[in-house]
């Protein structure tokens, strides 16, 4: 077959095809231009998820009369000078709007700030019609119509109407988390209204934006982050511990102010919480990373989703240490959405109370009509005996009989008040009540001694009678031997046997009967990856936490006031121990206030 020019439309079209995957596609480069351009307003109005209607409105600079058909055209730009790795913009290739006009009906209405009219150019299907004048106000107004109409194919791929609505609100939050000084508004008839009102760029500024977005329990939990290494600073706002999500939807990471989705990113935040969260919870996290723009490839993706760093174990690293650090400065801190579901345990709904403890019905008391009833399962008629009766065996509760020290009440955790069920420790604050599950929180103070005391100074090492011989790429023997050092002071012993391979005479006594092989080829992934050797270091500490686990305060063993009071204090002095080394929480704090909304005080 000969070869041949493709035609405009043709070129356009396959552009698009990268460029334009869905309709949240098409508002991620509009709205990014709509920054670009300077704008302090932007307004986005969709129908039918965006297929129907895609309408972008901002008060940026706008555009002149002659430059509208360059806009349409391909690689046409304002956002790049001569310098290809000096990319300061959010915008630069000049394919996004020829795209868009390929295969949807596109008109652009533009009027700088200044002319007395506007100017408006339209595309159907690659046919371009104007420029002509028009009225229009200062800035700059795109609408899309008929999203794929030119390409029906790509409609069959488009999925429903309100996932597609779904996708285009997730793009206008994360880009208005990453400029709160401007307002951002989303209308149509396919979705509920939202509106940010434009806030500070300072830390308050876009915790409140954050707060926006994301709700008001984030910031109630949230930790600032500020932390800077050769050249590259970080700053943001992660979650506690035992705030989490079921998914990863909560994070958010921006490079250079460029909302991404970087795999290197979301590993180092995985990372960072290894030990503090279930494997299937994740953390909250809005990150900004600062770099040098020569330090950063953003053109690695046509639709610059992804980025890549110079050095990407520079950035990992700052990552994993700047939470860890974070975390550890915090100190002891509960998270809201523990109290707020023990409220809603006790809280009375429906007629009745909404209790995981059973307990006979509401209507089987006879002040059942009271909405500040005594619920049945905590504060019933039966439970009554828990005061009149401190020795009730179902409850064993121990209280403490003296008063609290004043110094005691003003800790963070306060003073030990009573061990109930022989596995939780009531605590009392100036104004909160604590309950401890008391087995949890010596596993995490046990936990953070052994691996304090592991990583503190080499790994004792087994050597092997016969060394083991493991065939590999030679790239990976040239990554290993590169982390020979850091290898052998967790025990592990390696070193080069020819082109090819790599012989390991030491592993660390830890491990016991291991697998080496599979362990020396699983490093070498890991370092390929991430340029870190942490795989050795999560197995040692994955047996520091079984032998935490078992060597821990066990449920059902009674405490003595004095022992409570120092596992309290031991928790306030440990980092992380908050939540135990499943990712549990290991105590709840319940604010007086709510206590006394329960009993109809406020």
């Amino acid at each position: 077959m000969p070869i041949r020019q493709l035609s405009e439309t043709m070129i356009n079209q396959i552009a698009a095809g990268e460029v334009v995957e869905r309709p949240a596609s098409v508002v991620k480069e509009l709205v990014e231009n709509a920054l670009d351009a300077g704008a302090k307003r932007i307004e986005v109005v969709t129908a039918g998820g965006g297929i129907g209607l895609i309408r972008v409105v901002d008060d940026g600079s706008g555009m002149a009369e002659d430059e509208l058909p360059l806009a349409i055209a391909r690689h046409c730009t304002s956002k790049l000078s001569d310098n290809i790795f000096d990319i300061r913009s959010l915008g630069f290739r000049g394919e996004a709007l020829p795209s868009i006009g390929s295969v949807a009906r596109l008109t652009i209405r533009s009027r700088p700030p200044g002319a007395d009219a506007g100017t408006e150019i339209a595309v159907e299907g690659g046919r371009i019609t104007g420029p002509r004048p028009a009225p229009a106000n200062p800035g700059t107004l795109v609408e899309v119509r008929d999203l794929f109409y030119a390409t029906p194919a790509r409609l069959k791929f488009m999925k429903s109407e309100r996932a597609e609505s779904a996708a285009i609100g997730d793009v206008v939050r994360r880009t208005a988390i990453a400029f709160p000084q401007i307002r951002f508004s989303l209308a149509g008839t396919d979705r509920m209204a939202l509106d940010f009102a434009p806030s500070g760029r300072d830390a308050a500024g876009r915790l409140a934006r954050i707060a926006q977005v994301m709700g008001r329990e984030f910031p109630e939990n949230a930790v600032e982050i500020d932390a800077g290494r050769e050249g590259v600073r970080l700053t943001g706002f992660i979650s506690i511990p035992s705030f989490n999500r079921g998914n990863a939807q909560a994070q958010f990471a921006y490079v250079n102010g460029r909302p991404v989705r970087d795999k290197m990113i979301a590993g180092a935040i995985r990372g960072a919480y290894a030990d503090m969260l279930p494997r299937d919870r994740h953390a909250v996290a809005v990150l900004f990373v600062e770099a040098d723009p020569a330090l950063v490839d953003v053109n690695v993706h046509p639709a610059k989703a992804d980025v890549r760093f110079r050095d990407p174990g520079l950035v990992r690293g700052l990552i994993v240490g700047a939470v860890r650090q974070a975390l550890a400065a915090t100190g002891v801190r509960a998270s809201t959405s523990g109290a707020g579901a023990m409220m809603d345990a006790f809280r009375v709904q429906g007629g009745g109370p909404r209790s995981g403890f059973g307990g006979a019905p509401a209507g089987s008391h006879g002040h059942g009509a009271s909405p500040y009833r005594p619920l049945e399962s905590g504060f019933g008629e039966a439970a009554q005996a828990v005061f009149e009766q401190v020795s009730w065996p179902s409850a064993d509760v121990r209280p403490a009989g003296d008063e609290a020290p004043r110094e005691l009440l003003a800790a963070p955790l306060g003073a030990a008040r009573a061990q109930i069920h022989e596995n939780y420790i009531v605590a009392q604050t100036e104004d909160a009540l604590v309950i401890v599950d008391q087995h949890a929180a010596h596993e995490r103070l046990v936990y953070e001694a052994l691996k304090q005391a592991i990583h503190s100074r080499p790994v004792p090492a087994q050597m092997l009678l016969i060394p083991e011989i493991v065939d590999m790429a030679e790239d990976d023997v040239e990554r290993l031997a590169l982390h020979a050092g850091t290898l052998a002071r967790f025990g592990l012993g390696i070193e080069r046997f020819g082109p090819g391979a790599v012989a390991v005479r030491e592993t660390p006594a830890m491990l016991g009967e291991t697998d080496a092989a599979q362990l020396v080829r699983d490093l070498a992934d890991e370092i390929a990856e991430h340029d870190t050797a942490d795989t050795l270091k999560d197995r040692l500490d994955r047996i520091a936490a079984t032998m935490a686990c078992h060597g821990s305060v066990r449920s059902g063993r009674r405490m003595r006031v004095e022992e409570m009071n120092a596992l309290l204090r031991q928790m306030e002095a440990t980092p992380g121990s908050g939540t135990c080394n499943h990712g549990r929480p290991t105590y709840i704090e319940l604010k007086l206030q709510d206590i006394e909304r329960l009993f109809g005080r406020r």
